[in-house]
């Protein structure tokens, strides 16, 4: 593990933390533009922004209790990548704390995906893409591939997409196809209706949220590699993590892209919704 500054407030003690943050500062399978490795250091700066009191929650910043473990080790090949994270992330869950990735891209949530048992976890992705390829680029573990890679280890009831709004003929017109709703329901029925949909469908109790902010629109989040307009609004996602409730298992905020990034408003954006992801948990703790 790399380390150097580290997330705001979370300077526990690995063995005294509740929740566990790891940035994977990789960006090769990128399929437009490249820089998300850099995003876990500017998410970690830009959660000095923040009031350490949540009144909304009635829960101070260091509720629950956090330790950020550093960054994994960047490779070329994402096998290697894979094997790094999973790595860093097994003993985290197998000591039954909570993990949140900092990416990089969006093929950094397959290992940690892989780190659960099989069935344990669903995994939940707010995302522009459905992500449900086979292989993309010449390789199945690109950010393009990471619901299907989800579906193989924990079955397709398991796996849900919400914001999604560009998919591709062949993600479509196979027999499997990942469950999704779209931002265009999401915008005529509201996230509750979305939300509810997407839980209701799947069959772990536990749920593994995603956070591509490319699901986010780009007028709001305009720091990723794969931009797509008539996205969802922040405000809404912020209330998807907390529709999630005591259901939320993991947490990660993936493809913030600090060099498209001018104002470093999406680097702040992400660091929030992880600060919405803790209140949650240390919710839930506190129950």
């Amino acid at each position: 593990m790399a380390y150097g500054v580290t997330y705001a407030d979370a300077d526990a003690e690995y063995s005294d933390a509740d929740a566990v943050i790891f940035g994977v500062p990789y960006d090769h399978t990128a399929s437009y533009k490249a820089g998300a490795r850099e995003a876990p250091t500017a998410v970690r700066q830009a959660s000095y922004n923040f009031e350490e009191f949540h009144f909304e929650h009635g829960l101070d910043q260091y509720q629950p209790v956090v330790c950020d473990y550093g960054n994994c080790d960047d490779f070329i090949l994402p096998e290697d990548m894979i094997e790094e994270v999973k790595f860093a992330v097994t003993p985290t869950i197998r000591d039954g704390k909570f993990p949140i990735v900092i990416g990089g891209e969006h093929s950094g949530t397959i290992p940690v995906v892989q780190s659960f048992r099989k069935g344990e976890i669903a995994l939940l992705t707010i995302d522009a893409h459905l992500d449900s390829r086979d292989e993309y680029m010449g390789t199945p573990n690109s950010h393009a591939c990471v619901t299907r890679r989800a579906a193989e280890c924990h079955g397709l009831d398991n796996v849900f997409s919400v914001g999604v709004r560009a998919i591709g003929r062949e993600e479509l017109e196979r027999d499997d196809v990942v469950g999704h709703v779209t931002a265009f329901e999401v915008m005529d029925n509201g996230i509750e209706w979305a939300m509810k949909k997407a839980l209701d469908s799947l069959k772990a109790d536990k749920v593994y949220l995603s956070i591509d902010i490319d699901g986010i629109d780009p007028a709001y989040a305009p720091g990723t590699g794969t931009p797509e307009p008539f996205g969802l609004l922040p405000i809404q996602v912020k209330k998807a993590i907390n529709l999630v409730g005591d259901r939320l298992a993991a947490f990660d905020v993936m493809e913030i892209c600090p060099p498209a990034d001018h104002s470093g408003i999406t680097a702040v954006l992400g660091a929030r919704l992880i600060n919405e992801a803790l209140a949650v948990l240390g919710k839930n703790l506190r129950q």
